[in-house]
């Protein structure tokens, strides 16, 4: 039996960045053992070569493009205390420069598994309700490491997240703040630990009661600090700022989301692309 209240559903696909907080269903299912899944693809590409913030020359023609498609689950054991897991397959290609030389580079396949235990406490009003969510995870090497351009790194990685959001019948917040500690990988691969934010402001425009259907419209900015590392292409970490809107559609126990983010700011350790800009859709269920 599915048990839904209002834009529960809707909650569940305000945001996906992704290694920040868990999966789409950071909000539903509310109730013991209930349970859910998402299936979300993702894709960013960028030819923009940056020295730090400023954008240089690129005489070789480096550039990349990445492609994920997210299975992402979770389990209610009660209320507050609930299990997540995402793990991606990934279709990705670069050029990158070898001994002066550029060359073009692959590597598909099953990426690295998050799981996360989010440990909620929640605030019920009469005209708005809220939660305070501490979140503990691990991302574990099950990617490959053997592609030229590796869809895993071969590090186990730590992480946590401290999350509150707020809620009202026309008006949703979210705000996440996470680290993740990761570990020395394979082939020389260690990426920096990142320190992120993730805010996402929702206006409910429209819900029918009777049909529980309804529509989300969200900005979504995200902050994300990585101190300098290396992968098998060069040198990683920097800042950078991001911000899109966000598109929700709900109805029972269905839901659908949109969202298109582009870099506001970058200013990157070294040599690096830029991130480009970002697009995801997702369709979601929960039981």
């Amino acid at each position: 039996m599915i048990r839904i209240n209002l834009s529960v559903l809707a909650l569940c696909l305000l945001a996906t960045p992704v290694y920040a907080h868990q999966p789409v269903m950071d909000m539903a299912p509310r109730w013991q053992n209930g349970w859910g899944f998402q299936l979300r693809h993702e894709v960013f590409n960028s030819d923009i070569l940056l020295d730090g913030d400023a954008e240089v020359n690129n005489f070789f023609g480096r550039e990349k493009s990445v492609g994920k498609t997210w299975l992402e689950g979770i389990y209610t054991f009660r209320r507050e205390v609930r299990l997540t897991f995402k793990l991606p397959s990934i279709d990705q290609s670069r050029t990158v420069v070898r001994d002066g030389v550029a060359v073009r580079e692959s590597g598909s396949g099953v990426g690295d598994l998050v799981i996360g235990l989010p440990l909620k406490r929640y605030e019920n009003n009469a005209s708005s309700t809220g939660n305070l969510a501490f979140t503990p995870s691990i991302r574990l090497p099950t990617g490959s490491t053997s592609d030229d351009f590796e869809v895993g790194d071969g590090s186990t990685d730590l992480g946590v997240s401290f999350s509150a959001s707020f809620e009202k019948a026309d008006l949703y917040q979210f705000y996440d703040l996470f680290y993740w500690a990761n570990g020395e990988g394979d082939n020389g691969i260690h990426q920096g630990d990142e320190l992120g934010l993730d805010i996402n402001i929702g206006w409910h425009p429209y819900h029918d009661n009777e049909i529980n259907t309804g529509v989300f419209l969200m900005f979504d900015v995200s902050a994300r600090h990585e101190s300098r590392g290396r992968d098998s292409a060069g040198a990683t970490g920097g800042d950078r700022l991001s911000t899109g809107p966000v598109f929700v559609w709900y109805r029972s126990g269905m839901m659908f989301r949109a969202e298109y983010k582009v870099p506001i700011y970058e200013n990157l350790s070294g040599v690096q692309l830029s991130r480009g800009n970002e697009f995801s859709v997702g369709i979601g269920f929960v039981f």
